[in-house]
């Protein structure tokens, strides 16, 4: 009987690095032929992008220099449009300093935002002019040449719409001209309001991305667990409560408490803020600690926060005083 012999370890990660160097390999290379290829052909049919960006998650913001041939134009607007669905949004047209032909533009995404409904996909964006002479009107795409780079400090671009969840990002077709790419919201359970008190402390959220059948909420701190329903006080709003006095610490040290939403499918959401620009929501989002003595028990201070990640964390702390 041959003794066994076990399969050398591959290294975490090893087998994702050769995919991750060929598509950086394929990103350099189209960058390459775009810029040496489509673009000076390109440069007098289209109106380049001097700055494009989506702020707030779901607005567009677009700033861009038509082609000499265009002239100064009567008007314009943006169309976004996929397949057959079209959409379009005002635009403002002016002479800049030397002259030539600048056109800005705000795009709203969304319907619940009053914008357009612009679900999942890839969605073009062009620029329709209606000239002051010859054809009446002309649709010219919008060049984009390089996607906007994320920025330093404090907050950051805004992944997802704070309304809806959805995602939308800036992106460029193999020619180079923008695109908008948007994609549903992640499922998620976003808090919308953590409310203390002596007995208790209640915290309300909503759900995104997905649905919950028969939902339950779940403290859970290392070695406990205290299962809490689940009401809805308002329409797309539920709520959780948890009295304070059946979270007490049970030595010197914290306990710390998650917050998670359950089921009966199995699934489980940690109950967090994800939809913001912060970079430390531990430190944005403080709230207010309190000092309570439950009942026959010792006092504590309760402190609801956020961990660097979003996640809702509750840490009840024992006073000193109280040994």
């Amino acid at each position: 009987m041959s003794p066994r012999t076990t399969p050398p370890a591959v290294p975490r990660g090893g087998a994702a690095r050769p995919r991750r160097a060929a598509r950086a390999r394929a990103a350099t290379l189209r960058n390459q032929l775009m810029q040496s290829v489509f673009l000076p052909l390109r440069q007098d049919r289209t109106a380049r992008l001097d700055y494009a960006a989506i702020l707030d998650g779901h607005t567009v913001n677009l700033h861009a220099r038509l082609p000499v041939s265009a002239g100064l134009p009567e008007s314009a607007e943006v169309v976004l449009s996929r397949g057959r669905r079209t959409y379009t949004a005002e635009a403002t047209v002016y002479a800049g300093p030397d002259g030539e032909a600048l056109v800005d533009a705000v795009v709203l995404l969304g319907a619940e935002v009053g914008g357009a409904p612009a679900g999942p996909g890839r969605w073009r964006l062009r620029l329709r002019l209606r000239l002051r002479s010859g054809r009446r009107t002309r649709t010219v795409p919008l060049l984009l040449l390089a996607p906007p780079v994320p920025y330093e400090g404090p907050t950051r671009p805004m992944t997802a719409s704070s309304v809806t969840g959805e995602r939308h990002r800036l992106g460029r077709s193999f020619r180079g001209s923008a695109r908008v790419v948007s994609t549903g919201a992640r499922p998620a359970a976003e808090v919308v309001k953590v409310h203390l008190t002596h007995a208790g402390i209640t915290v309300d959220f909503r759900l995104l991305g997905t649905r919950a059948d028969q939902p339950w909420a779940e403290f859970v701190a290392s070695g406990r667990r205290l299962e809490q329903p689940v009401t809805g006080p308002a329409p797309g709003t539920l709520r959780v409560e948890v009295p304070l006095d059946r979270m007490p610490p049970r030595g010197k040290r914290p306990d710390h408490w998650d917050v998670v939403l359950c089921d009966a499918g199995g699934r489980r959401f940690r109950l967090g803020r994800r939809l913001h620009d912060v970079r430390n929501p531990l430190r944005v989002f403080a709230m207010r600690s309190l000092a309570i003595t439950p009942p026959g028990l010792p006092p504590m201070i309760v402190q609801p926060r956020y961990t660097p990640a979003g996640n809702l964390r509750v840490t009840c702390t024992r006073m000193p005083e109280a040994g």
